[in-house]
């Protein structure tokens, strides 16, 4: 076959196929430009999700006629003065997406400087250019893109729903507004989810503001700041805490010098922060804009823009893993406010049930109750003196009556030191689970089982930081027998295991013989944590870096040495354990991601019973 030169059009439909492959491609590259031209106030409409329309109107600098016919132009662009492809410092530099768009549907593009008398206008179809023309318009720019990939009818076939494709324009223009909060962004159409953010002021109060609006309005109280520099690379932004979480990781937002981007480097920097705090079935939701000089990012390594290359990856991917993991650190016992939220709304669900026809369960009572002489209630619950002895009147409360000791923390009168306290003092054991607490502001609970998990858990990643966890032999070596498999991965894993305080030894075909163990794990089921970090090994493998792993065995060990459910507590222990939890990091969540407590407000409370 012959060689020959390929059309101008022809040219620019397979660019197309790259840049725009689908109408929340085009307005992607619409959008940088108008954020490129300095614009203060982006406006978009679509309709059909936008394959019939495509509308965006900005107040940025606008262009001259010269310009403007030079737009259109392939490979034309004001964005690279002096030719250096690496130190871009805009969003849009290849010069492909005016000519990508023109080629593949009707272009209008109408436009005008702040200085100039009128607008200037000018119309592409199919690739054709048309003249430039004096126009009434605004100062800015406004595009029109109307039946897009009415010239190539084959790609219209690809495209989604109208629901579809709106709700990815959507996404995208909110991905564009979250990094850039001093711009006001509105988007209109069917299916689009409309908005209209305002421009938010510069700084963290306004970026806050900002991420409100895009992640919702509980993020705020459950965010914390980011902010960590490393030699020429600095992250900034704000990360959920980890009970604070989505089931996909439409919630992670990520950009590069204001450049929304899906880079995996950076994404999986992100899920390493959070490895040891969430569930593997879970996502954080967050923002983080990574910020270093042009030259020390590539950003031409992806037709949609979507992924970087840096210059030292390993440098960046450090600096977020530990900037998260300090920042979580920090939080301390801090757990998301919707955990007390989603309790009250069970709540209001019930009385809602009762209210509309559904009786709720209420104990029975002889008629003419002496209440002046039976109560199992003990002293200080009512407003009153409290009454003596119970009598037959009160029977329906003698299972609350025989409550276990652990459950009496209320007969000693709390300081003023602990209700000031974060998690409050200790005032009841509910079901030998739940430590349920006083504080100034309402009431915590607490399940002691996930909470003294994640206490340990921290104890011996400590400890192993400081000099290695501390081992005692045994004074009879234990047997373990296993599957042949597994006993063989804990050989294997012999190094690791002694690290962690568990010696191991070959005992035999499928068995091994336990040398010494943790002293912190000191009488506990060893047959049972030997066969729980086989499983914990090989749900793991021998991917990830060692500290993962031994961090994935060091739960597992930590969830054998805490507090069962069931186990009943004194006051005392009760309260150093609420006292723990306040200085431990990373407490508001058990090993598993789960939250350790949730705090119900008592004006929340109170509105509950229509007190407020």
């Amino acid at each position: 076959m012959t060689v020959r030169r390929l059309d101008p059009v022809l040219v620019d439909r397979i660019a197309a196929g790259e840049v725009i492959e689908r109408p929340a491609a085009a307005v992607k590259e619409l959008v940088e430009n108008a954020i490129d031209a300095g614009a203060t106030t982006i406006a978009v409409t679509i309709a059909a999700g936008g394959r019939e329309l495509i509308r965006v109107v900005d107040d940025g600098a606008g262009m001259t006629a010269q310009d403007l016919e030079l737009a259109v132009e392939r490979h034309a662009t004001s964005k690279l003065p002096d030719g250096d492809l690496f130190a871009i410092g805009t969003l849009g530099f290849r010069g492909e997406a005016l000519p990508s768009i023109g080629s593949v549907a009707r272009l209008s593009i109408e436009t005008r400087r702040r200085d100039a008398a009128q607008g200037i206008g000018l119309v592409v179809e199919a690739g054709e250019k048309g003249v430039v023309r004096p126009v009434a318009a605004a100062p800015g720019t406004r595009i029109e893109v109307t039946d897009l990939f009415v010239f190539t009818p084959a790609r219209l076939k690809f495209l989604k729903s109208d629901r579809a494709e709106a709700q990815a324009v959507a996404d995208m223009l909110r991905r564009l507004a979250i990094a850039h909060p001093d711009i006001r962004f509105s988007l209109s159409g069917e299916h689009a989810g409309a908005f209209d953010w305002p421009a938010e002021p510069s700084g963290r109060e306004g970026l806050l503001r900002r991420l409100a609006r895009a992640l919702g309005r509980d993020f705020p109280d459950n965010a914390l700041p980011i902010e960590a520099e490393r030699e020429a690379f600095r992250i900034s932004g704000f990360a959920g805490l980890p009970t604070f979480h989505r089931g996909t990781s439409a919630g992670v937002h990520l950009s590069v010098n204001g450049r929304p981007v899906r880079d995996k480097l950076l994404l999986s920097a992100v899920r390493g922060a959070y490895a040891d705090v969430l569930p593997s079935d879970r996502h954080p939701v967050l923002f983080l804009d990574v910020g270093c000089e042009p030259r020390a990012v590539d950003v031409n390594v992806h037709p949609a823009k979507s992924e970087v290359r840096f210059r030292d990856p390993a440098l960046v991917r450090g600096l977020v893993v530990s900037g998260l993991k300090a920042a979580l650190a920090a939080a301390g016992h801090r757990a998301t406010t919707t955990g007390g939220a989603r309790t009250l709304d069970a709540f209001r669900a019930v009385f809602a049930a009762g209210g509309n026809g559904h009786s709720i369960p209420r104990p029975s009572f002889p008629p003419a109750a002496p209440w002046q002489e039976a109560s199992p209630w003990p002293a200080g619950l009512g407003e009153g003196a409290a009454p003596r002895a119970a009598g037959p009147a009160q029977s329906g409360f003698s299972d609350f009556a025989a409550a276990s000791a652990d459950a009496r923390a209320h007969l000693a009168e709390p300081s003023a030191d602990a209700l000031d306290r974060p998690l409050g003092a200790a005032r009841a054991q509910l079901h030998e689970t739940y430590i349920v607490a006083q504080t100034r502001e309402g009431v915590v609970i607490v399940d002691q089982h996930a909470a003294h998990e994640r206490l340990v858990y921290e104890r011996l990643k400590a400890e192993r930081a400081r000099n290695g966890i501390a081992r005692q032999p045994l004074l009879l070596p234990e047997v373990v027998e296993l599957d042949p498999v597994d006993a063989d991965r804990l050989i294997a894993a012999g190094a690791e295991l002694e690290s962690l305080g568990l010696v191991l030894e070959a005992f035999g075909p499928g068995a091994v013989l336990v040398r010494e163990a943790p002293s912190q794990l000191a009488g506990g089921n060893l047959q049972r944590l030997v066969r729980d970090v086989a499983d914990a090994l090989a749900e793991h493998g021998t991917t990830g870096s060692l500290e993962r792993r031994l961090d994935h065995v060091l739960a597992t060990m930590a969830c054998h040495n805490s507090v069962r459910a069931g186990r009943r507590l004194r006051p005392e222990e009760m309260d150093a354990l609420l006292r723990e939890m306040e200085i431990t990091p990373n407490s508001g969540q058990c090993n598993h991601g789960r939250p350790t407590y949730v705090e119900l407000k008592l004006s929340d409370i109170e509105r509950l019973f229509g007190r407020r």
